[in-house]
């Protein structure tokens, strides 16, 4: 599932194709996503100007004209196609069609995702925005904001990063990337956390997320830029996807054994043993 900075790169490519254009054309060539799209979205966005973009933890929320707003969400296997060809690929289900004659079409061949419009005064009320923690990226997130979101949580802090009520968008690549920078290990207790290792991670998180948008985030399986590019950033993982093998900052065999692979909550976390100890 494409993480943050997949969906900011998809925002911003979206924004540099889209904006001030006006939708001509919408159609909808299958309404059964994992949320169903209205039945009457096309309707509703026809004739709109589009007028900004936002992006609020992993949705993408396109401001119109008229005080509506389309909410996108690229689920597992979503991806944006801008100025796709007129023979229709394979899972095409979504396309805007704008004054210019470009196009914007949404391809989801696990149908995971969602497209839905709603009041742009709305937006925040939205019942799956509604309760989200502050962006990463945003003034808002501080180390003050971990410490006081781990107090007292005796839950291990990879998990707890991974609560979109904690800090919006974070996934389990780059917050297995970020534990590493900040050498915290991913099971260690959330209440735990001290000050000095608060400022350490929120300064990583930031970090690798930075870091991944301008690398264009990270191509696995079916993300793809919107102008079907490649990002790049899995190419500097530095734990993730990485067992067996030393991190940057170790020596390998006999002094260690590399990176390590654990489950939590279902998910795999990766870390080195000799960086980041759980103390």
């Amino acid at each position: 599932m494409p993480e943050l900075p997949e969906v900011e790169t998809v925002m911003r490519g979206m924004l540099a194709a889209l904006q001030n254009r006006t939708i001509r054309e919408a159609l909808v060539r299958r309404h059964d996503l994992r949320w169903r799209i209205p039945a009457d979205f096309s309707q509703q966005v026809t004739g709109r100007r589009i007028e900004s973009f936002r992006r609020r933890g992993k949705y993408i929320l396109v401001r119109l004209s008229g005080q509506r707003t389309i909410i996108l969400h690229l689920g597992m296997s979503g991806r944006i196609a801008l100025d796709s060809p007129h023979i229709t690929p394979p899972h095409e289900h979504v396309v805007l069609t704008m004054d210019d004659g470009s196009r914007c079409a949404y391809i989801d061949p696990r149908r995971f995702g969602m497209l839905t419009v709603i009041p742009t005064e709305e937006e925040d009320r939205f019942a799956l925005l509604a309760g989200m923690g502050p962006e990463p990226l945003g003034t808002d997130f501080t180390p003050q904001t971990l410490l006081n979101a781990f107090k007292d949580r005796r839950s291990p802090i990879k998990t707890a990063l991974l609560d979109q009520k904690v800090v919006a968008g974070l996934g389990n690549i780059y917050v297995s990337e970020a534990l590493y920078r900040a050498r915290v290990h991913p099971q260690m207790h959330a209440a735990q956390l001290t000050p000095p290792k608060a400022r350490l991670l929120a300064n990583a998180i930031r970090a690798v997320l930075e870091d991944a948008i301008a690398a264009g985030g990270s191509s696995l399986k079916d993300y793809v830029r919107p102008g079907g590019e490649l990002g790049y950033f899995q190419h500097a993982w530095q734990v993730y996807n990485r067992k067996g093998q030393p991190c940057p900052q170790c020596p390998g065999p006999p002094q260690c054994h590399g990176v390590e692979q654990i489950t939590q909550a279902g998910r795999s976390s990766f870390f080195c043993p000799r960086q980041q100890k759980n103390r």
